[in-house]
């Protein structure tokens, strides 16, 4: 059966209906999973197996039978490996449906459906007795209901529930124990990540600086964890305050509480500076001796750090402390940890740890807007000097003090650059309500708020009442939209261009006032193993699982680009990078397609993993900004990619495992399609040299 969806269009702006299968959020979820992530997580696999066996085998000891509770099953795979090691029954929970039909599969092709019952339903609603769906309560607990912050996807929930309801008193639970590390460090580019500099310019009049309003500097921030690969923050980034410190330990053998708490850990700063931000991570101990360790520190603090396991589905947190704090080397201070059923957060006291019994655990709300509109590297974006005074040099080659500028981009700060460039007259529009608020406090801060009008609308729809009658002479954008989430999106600017053509004034200019669409074909070093096939796991077979994600591949929006922060994903580039396509801002939008046919030659010998794509924007003919690559790659193909932006990925099918036989060079040929009418640029890779090789990548919108 078909359905249809209502979808803002990122790129034109428009609504549409699409027709899709009734299945599509189904398919667009194990598309977009952490499945493949998780099974190729070897160092996991291994210590959950370990686990699971020393658990059975505790058991047994006594004398009784082993009946295991799964909770958060997905493909089976702990199940079945507690009954290879000698469980006698396996009540297998997983709460979605297609995973849960999948893991049935996956265990009856693997010969276990006599031991292993699949129960497709939220643990919480599973019942004991006997007219329930186990009858009796469980002895041993196993879970992988972790996310990056350990506790975000409702673990305590569910394991309050589970020793209530489902499981024995003192069973045997895998993984038995938890904690959570902390270590506090000051660092100017991930505090970036949460609060507006100061932003200086020099003008005519001297310089100038933009000033954040107090509430935004007082602002606790957004409540949710940065979650990144911290493995790639270069530790010339930080400096490290405090020892790695544990905060608190979770013991999942006995009665667990989702109720919030917080818990405090006294230590001397290690030097003298402004603490700032908290890094996070955890580790799980499957057995109650802690032999089992699985942890997911950073190469810092990890006891081997040459046999880490790169992982994405597990990463590290990074908690913006809610304002910045001066410590003194050796002066004892206190870090708190405080938690509810889903979120972690930190803060720091002076006080001793008995005086921290009521330190208060609400948990941070952003009160300013700014931590709404702006999300991290958007933060980060508009903190970074360098890249503010690449827009100061091309805005100074074009600005006339008679000028009218019109800004358009979400939550921009350009026109504050343009009126301190001595602009006449400056309007803004901003189409959420979010957005005009957030610009009002920061115009006021900065005494400007009669200098700049903002237009609380959507560009396409502004009057020339809006404009005060006037002609606009210059047309100004990032551009960047909120509602981009593969590079190209930003093209809206092209279309709003478009749309207020009857506004500009005789030889008006634009900028940027032109784009281009960049390609590159890449080597991952880790991150292929999302897209990778299993096959075998541990001993078990899971191509029904790969078959699953195969198939929701083969979706429309599923084959879609994915956007990655490659900053935090190395690579190595096989190809030079090429210009693909060109979109002039100075006229506009074409009524024809804008078509590009090509071959990329791959110059260095690797694996094929995926093309990467970014647009460049063209501020004047001097001055351009990249989404995507900073600098020519090294001799190595090493890349170097801008930190404030996500690229596009498009991984090539199948993704080759590192393992398979390393090719030659070869060529990839390419035909990439921009269609204006629905803003969807289609385009499809192939290698050259193989005629009937599969398709490499598919439509995006």
């Amino acid at each position: 059966m078909k359905i249809f969806c209502s979808r803002a269009n990122p790129t034109t702006g428009s609504v549409e209906w699409l027709e899709e299968d009734e299945h599509y959020d189904y398919h667009q979820e194990i598309a977009r999973s952490s499945y493949a992530d998780m099974l190729h997580d070897k160092d996991r696999n291994i210590k959950y197996y370990q686990g699971i066996r020393a658990a059975v085998s505790r058991v047994k000891d006594r004398g009784q039978k082993a009946l295991v509770l799964d909770i958060g099953t997905g493909t089976g795979l702990l199940s079945m490996m507690a009954v290879t090691a000698g469980a006698d029954f396996c009540y297998a929970i997983e709460v979605f449906k297609p995973m849960a039909d999948a893991a049935v599969k996956i265990v009856e092709k693997n010969g276990f459906s006599d031991k292993i019952m699949v129960i497709n339903k939220h643990s919480t609603e599973v019942t004991v007795g006997p007219e329930g769906d186990m009858p009796c309560r469980a002895n041993i607990l196993v879970t992988e209901l972790f996310d990056t912050e350990l506790i975000g996807e409702g673990a305590l929930p569910s394991y309050e529930h589970a020793h209530r309801h489902l499981v024995e008193e003192n069973c045997e639970a895998v993984p038995h124990r938890a904690t959570i590390y902390a270590q506090l460090v000051e660092s100017r580019r991930m505090w970036s990540w949460n609060k507006l500099f100061p932003i200086h310019l020099q003008t005519s009049l001297g310089e100038q600086v933009i000033v954040p309003p107090v509430d935004l500097e007082n602002c606790p921030g957004a409540p949710s964890v940065c979650d990144i690969q911290l493995n790639q923050v270069s530790p010339a980034d930080f400096t490290v305050l405090s020892d790695v410190l544990p905060m608190f330990s979770i013991d999942f053998s006995k009665q667990v509480s989702s109720s919030a708490a917080c818990h405090s850990r006294q230590f001397e700063p290690l030097t003298s500076g402004r603490a700032q931000v908290v890094l996070s991570w955890w580790d799980i101990e499957m057995d109650p001796e802690g032999k089992i360790r699985c942890t997911t520190a950073p190469f810092w603090a990890h006891s081997d750090p040459e046999e880490m396991q790169w992982r994405d589905h597990w990463m590290q947190c990074v908690y913006f402390l809610p304002q910045e704090e001066p410590v003194v080397q050796g002066s004892a201070l206190c870090l708190v940890a405080h938690h509810d059923d889903y979120c972690v957060w930190y803060s720091l006291q002076r006080t001793s740890p008995e005086k921290n019994e009521r330190v208060h655990q609400m948990r941070p709300v952003c009160d300013c807007q700014a931590h709404l509109l702006w999300n991290r590297p958007r933060f980060g974006e508009i903190n970074d000097q360098d890249r503010t005074d690449r827009y100061i040099q091309a805005l100074s080659t074009v600005l006339k003090p008679d000028s009218v500028c019109l800004c358009v981009s979400d939550g921009s700060l350009l026109s504050v650059l343009a009126h301190h460039l001595g602009v006449e007259q400056v309007f803004t529009v901003e189409s959420s309500a979010a957005s005009h608020k957030l610009l009002r406090k920061i115009f006021k801060a900065n005494h400007l708020e009669d200098k700049i009008n903002i237009i609380e609308k959507r560009p396409e729809l502004l009057t020339s009442e809006d404009l005060k009658s006037r002609k606009v002479s210059l047309l100004l954008g990032e551009p960047f939209f909120t509602t981009s989430l593969l590079p190209w999106h930003s093209l809206y600017f092209w279309y709003v261009r478009t749309a207020v053509d009857q506004h500009l004034g005789p030889g008006a200019v634009v900028m940027p006032q032109a784009a281009s669409l960049h390609a590159v074909v890449v080597e991952f070093r880790d991150l292929w193993r999302i897209r990778s096939p299993c096959g075998d796991c541990e001993g078990f077979d899971v191509h029904i699982m790969d078959d699953m994600i195969k198939r929701a591949l083969d979706f429309r929006e599923s084959r879609e680009a994915e956007p990655h922060p490659l900053w935090e994903y190395p690579c190595r580039s096989l190809s030079e990078p090429r210009q693909i396509l060109a979109f002039d801002f100075r006229q506009l939008v074409p009524p024809r397609p804008l078509c590009a046919e090509g071959t990329m030659e791959l110059r260095r010998p690797g694996r094929s993993h995926a093309a990467v794509l970014w647009m460049e924007y063209h501020l004047t003919p001097e001055c351009t900004l990249s989404t995507g690559l900073l600098e020519p790659a090294d001799p190595e193909g090493g890349c170097c990619w801008n930190p404030h932006c996500k690229q596009a990925v498009y991984f090539f099918s199948p993704v080759l495992d590192p393992r398979a036989p390393l090719g030659g060079p070869q060529t990839v040929s390419y035909v990439v399609e921009f269609h204006p009418g629905t803003g969807d640029i289609t385009m499809e890779f192939r290698l050259a040299d193989t005629p009937d090789s599969p398709l490499l990548g598919n439509k995006v919108v």
